[in-house]
């Protein structure tokens, strides 16, 4: 552990001086050289000399680590022998197919649910006068890690047998009116919403806040024109203020659906994946640093990957169309 931290200096020398000092050489080089072809190549060859270190980092940071994890994931526990699929075979049979279940129910229930609430939020903030004090308090959890989100909740879920003191704060308010408490983190289907409770409360205000920005850059006329014809406020918000904020709602979307594909903190803190809770993200964590088998963890991170790239595309193509638009 001593030998690792005295390597933390190096590292971040390297990152603070050592990258500049390289960036600085290297279009200063490419530059001279530049210099010396006549203008007309120079003027060509220019934007590829810039783009050549952007281009090397995405090489060296995120191909060259996709490469090395997509051949991994087809070797042994110890990442030498060839297994082929084998290990993707795992990922798909066992108690493999009881976590992917669980990622569909966050896959559906997290996006769904953040945003149904963070549009309704932002709709009637945007109807008020007090909307800056209303977004602070809606954004406040967001100030919040994952884990620390995890600990307080993990507190407020505490529970104690029937007959016993409640220390937790939902089972001491049940236990006020007579109810019996309940297993929040023990009891299968309602501990995994539970959880998924956690983190739209820790991303509600930050998609809140997305969705209010792209409401106020709708005309305020237009709106004004529209209640004056006689429109309802539904109508005005599903024929005017949702087809103007598309982009935005598939911005909050995309990036809770990612999310869900690969939340840890919450789980690995509240439950660690036991009582039927656990996600990929969990057992990929646990199949890399406790049962050491680097092709299975593989496996699961080039699954995960394969799973949000779409996501991504069909953002990027969103995007695209609105621009062209």
């Amino acid at each position: 552990m001593t030998d690792t931290l005295a390597f933390v200096p190096v590292l971040i020398a390297i990152g603070a001086i050592g990258i500049p000092v390289l960036t600085y050489v290297g279009l200063g080089l490419g530059e001279g050289i530049l210099s010396l072809l006549p203008q007309g190549l120079s003027g060509s060859l220019r934007p590829w000399v810039w783009l050549s270190l952007p281009i090397l980092l995405v090489l060296l940071i995120l191909i060259y680590p996709i490469i090395v994890t997509l051949f991994t994931s087809l070797r042994d526990a110890r990442g030498e022998g060839f297994v082929g699929g084998s290990n993707y075979l795992w990922a798909f049979s066992g108690t493999m197919m009881s976590i992917l279940k669980n990622n569909i129910i966050w896959l559906i229930g997290f996006p769904a649910v953040t945003l149904v609430l963070s549009l309704a939020t932002a709709v009637l903030f945007d109807k008020v006068k007090y909307e800056p004090v209303a977004m602070t308090v809606v954004i406040l959890p967001t100030a919040i890690s994952f884990t620390a989100g995890s600990v307080i909740w993990t507190q407020m879920y505490s529970f104690q047998p029937q007959g016993m003191t409640q220390i937790g704060t939902l089972n001491a308010i049940r236990s006020l009116f007579g109810l019996a408490p309940v297993p929040w983190l023990i009891a299968p289907v309602v501990n995994t919403l539970s959880l998924i409770f956690i983190a739209v409360w820790l991303q509600l205000g930050i998609a809140t806040l997305i969705l209010s920005s792209a409401i106020k850059n709708i005309g305020s006329e237009m709106l004004e024109a529209a209640r004056l014809d006689g429109a309802g406020e539904w109508r005005i918000f599903r024929s005017m203020v949702l087809p103007n904020i598309v982009p935005s709602v598939m911005v909050v979307l995309t990036t809770m659906i990612i999310a869900s594909l690969k939340v840890f903190d919450i789980v690995y803190v509240m439950t660690n994946g036991n009582f039927g809770t656990n996600v990929i993200a969990n057992r990929l964590y646990y199949e890399l640093f406790s049962a050491n088998n680097l092709g299975h963890a593989s496996a699961i991170a080039v699954i995960l990957l394969v799973c949000a790239l779409p996501v991504a595309l069909i953002n990027i193509f969103h995007f695209r169309a609105e621009n062209k638009a």
